[in-house]
């Protein structure tokens, strides 16, 4: 598929891989609306737009409502003056609570809403469109998370975990389903590894429900009862060094990521022209991918962990 000139929808678009993806399309000449949760990030990503050829509109947009899913497909009607996308850009989400035991179910039920909720919303709303088009695609974001339910032995992670399972298992599924009853539409996978985006800190404002970069006092409860877990005497340390350990390990995720978000978006949009239905995206995506299918007995012990992440360079166990 060729993506130039075409209208395309991304939501998470505020940051990170969305932003990529959208100001990459754009600089196609396609048209874009693009949606976050973020006024502020919206701003900014339409800012660094306004030098490129195609045309980009911003929406507000919190993808586990689907009355503001709605909302979004009638402005795209409205200000793109179409009945029909080329592309959907399933891409936001976020991290954060993980735990079926100690965490509690609201934020568990918050990450999972948006994580797969957002992604199943997004579909269901905009099919119409979608299949209004000559041919059109839709591409879900699910992680390496979405094959291998773990960011260590050392942390639970289910929430992320199960959604991206659940997006990875629903836009496989659609594989099918399209071909039977919408053969012009295509679906795509995309599993990334650890790209560089800001993730983390946007992850707990989303969360918190909040824009501030200080931690709330519930917050900084769990950071600490984190820092403990994985060997540090945080009980002698104030609530702004623990704020401060939080904003570095959550700078480090984006410094130290082995892939920018600009690379991510490339190679996502070469695997939309190519066709492919399976991103993966990053070494590391790869070689988990070929860990996990090669001893899958074994993908949930420490030592399967440890070994990966000495050939892989990740740390994400203490985050």
């Amino acid at each position: 598929m060729d993506v130039s000139g075409r209208i395309a929808v991304v939501t998470g678009a505020g940051s990170g891989m969305g932003r990529e993806l959208a100001l990459q399309l754009a600089a196609t000449g396609a048209q874009v609306a693009a949606g976050d949760v973020s006024p502020s990030a919206l701003e900014e990503t339409q800012s660094l737009a306004a030098e490129l050829d195609g045309r980009l509109t911003t929406h507000l947009l919190d993808v586990s409502d689907e009355s503001q899913q709605k909302r979004f497909a009638d402005e795209v009607r409205d200000q793109h003056a179409t009945d029909h996308i080329h592309l959907l850009f399933n891409n936001a989400g976020i991290g954060g609570v993980g735990s079926m035991i100690t965490d509690p179910r609201e934020l568990w039920e918050r990450t999972f809403a948006i994580d797969w909720g957002g992604v199943y919303l997004g579909v269901r709303t905009f099919m119409p469109m979608l299949i209004a088009a000559d041919e059109a695609r839709i591409v879900n974001t699910s992680s390496v998370n979405g094959f291998w339910a773990s960011i260590g032995p050392r942390r639970a992670h289910t929430a992320y975990s199960a959604a991206k399972f659940a997006v990875k298992g629903f836009t496989e599924a659609l594989i099918t389903d399209l071909r039977l009853n919408a053969p012009h539409v295509t679906a795509a996978l995309v599993m990334p590894g650890h790209i560089g985006t800001g993730i983390i800190a946007n992850s707990r404002k989303v969360i918190a429900g909040t824009d501030s970069d200080r931690l709330t006092d519930p917050e900084l409860v769990a950071a600490r009862a984190r820092l403990i877990a994985s060997g540090v005497d945080a009980q002698r340390l104030s609530d702004e060094d623990v704020e401060q350990i939080v904003a570095d390990r959550a700078r480090e995720f984006t410094d130290k990521a082995p892939m920018t978000a600009a690379e991510a978006a490339r190679i996502i949009l070469d695997g939309v022209r190519r066709d492919q239905w399976r991103i993966l995206v990053g070494d590391d995506a790869h070689e988990l991918d070929r860990r996990v299918r090669r001893d899958p007995e074994d993908a949930y012990t420490v030592e399967f962990y440890d070994s990966f992440a000495d050939s892989a360079g990740w740390s994400l166990g203490s985050l």
